[in-house]
């Protein structure tokens, strides 16, 4: 696996701009962000580009669903002093990317992207006969690749987008990584270590390519990071040959598989805008309390004396989600027996929901009374990611043989 152990420091992901968010993506998502932040170095972006795959004929609402989502990102605890908050329209590296792996990278790869047909049968109103929707997962590989990002945090239904990811940039150095002199430069390079270093590298290199021994593969990649006499081109090369390849421009990223959301939508099924079954994050209470209070129940427990099935009723799901176990054993006693009503099971649900949201929206509104701060934390955001996208691209226009004097 072609891969530089720096980069597994550095996670990115992104959400298209749909505006407010609600509880399914604040579980899904966002929760998992805030502890992502804490552990590596984040790049979280609003992938406006990509909205217009999509909905390129509606582009008006692009900007207030932008803010607003930002909004709730701030309020849910993405912290900007940790993590990089950025709009990848505004760092426009990631388009010149996208546009030179698309000189490399197979039709078939992206034609039998899992997502491609599905996403075509789902949106059949929609003509997505276009290049842009084609060539939509060649852009999110440009948007990892381009700060060398190491993990994706995905779903299981998205592991496929990253495989592609890796790919493309095999093929990428596959291509443009062989530099001519390539082992004479490697060999160079391995001297520079000094003497013990140097014998130790040769030692785990030639373990790891006769004997297939991960663990030296491993011990290599640690002790070329901890070189510090090595420059960038001298590391990557490393890398190369340490695995029989060429220079390492582009690492492979790793999927990091996150728990599926348990977030169920109000009728059961997952919560979706497109479901109209959602709790916006920052609804107000009286409208929280009612979309819950009005929730659908179990279909056989008509009348109030009639036991039910919680594992039929759509409130049980809830009782999952923010439930101690007491509550949800009185919650299994009192509807199997029709000991308790559904009004009062759905009590402690809407309690607690009110409970989560309310420091939440407390947060939201002073980002919302603040839009200049908003769009700070997004420049500077930007300007950060352009500074790393800017490294990258020169990187690869010089393998491309782009660069003129």
């Amino acid at each position: 696996m072609n891969s530089v152990a720096q980069q597994h420091a550095r996670v990115l992901s992104g959400m298209r701009p749909t505006g407010r968010l609600h509880l399914g993506h604040y579980h899904g998502v966002l929760k998992n962000w805030v502890e992502l932040q804490h552990e590596y170095q984040c790049f979280f972006f609003v992938a406006d580009w990509h909205a217009l795959t999509t909905h390129y004929d509606d582009p008006s609402i692009i900007p207030d669903s932008v803010n607003d989502m930002v909004i709730d990102w701030l309020a849910a605890g993405v912290n900007p002093g940790e993590a990089k908050l950025f709009i990848q329209s505004q760092v426009p590296e990631h388009a010149e990317l996208h546009l030179l792996l698309s000189m490399i990278t197979p039709l078939g790869w992206l034609e039998r992207v899992p997502s491609y047909k599905d996403q075509q049968e789902k949106l059949k109103e929609k003509d997505l006969n276009t290049y842009g929707f084609l060539g939509y997962p060649l852009l999110q590989s440009a948007d990892i690749l381009i700060y060398k990002a190491g993990l994706v945090p995905v779903g299981e239904d998205q592991v496929a987008h990253v495989e592609l990811t890796r790919e493309v940039a095999r093929r990428f150095n596959h291509i443009f990584g062989r530099e001519k002199d390539f082992e004479q430069l490697a060999e160079e390079a391995v001297k520079k270590m000094g003497k013990k270093a140097a014998k130790l590298y040769k030692r785990y290199r030639i373990a790891y390519q006769e004997q297939g021994d991960q663990e030296a593969l491993e011990a290599a990649r640690a002790l070329l990071e901890s070189q510090q006499n090595l420059t960038v081109n001298d590391r990557e090369r490393l890398f190369g040959y340490l695995e029989g390849g060429g220079r390492i421009i582009l690492p492979e990223p790793q999927p990091l598989l996150t728990k599926a959301s348990r977030m169920p939508g109000l009728d059961g099924q997952k919560m979706s805008k497109s479901y109209n079954n959602t709790i916006g994050l920052r609804d107000h209470p009286e409208v929280v309390e009612k979309a819950l209070r009005t929730m659908p129940t179990d279909t056989h427990r008509v009348r109030r004396n009639d036991p039910g099935d919680p594992e039929k009723c759509p409130v049980w799901e809830f009782h999952k989600v923010y439930s101690d176990d007491g509550v949800r054993d009185w919650v299994r006693d009192g509807c199997t027996s029709a000991g308790i009503g559904c009004i009062e099971c759905k009590q402690p649900v809407i309690d607690t929901v009110l409970m989560e949201l309310k420091p939440f929206q407390e947060r939201a509104a002073e980002y919302e009374a603040q839009p200049d701060l908003v769009r700070s934390i997004l420049m500077e955001g930007g300007e950060a990611a352009r500074d790393m996208a800017q490294q990258t691209l020169n990187e690869v226009r010089t393998a491309m043989s782009l660069q003129y004097r």
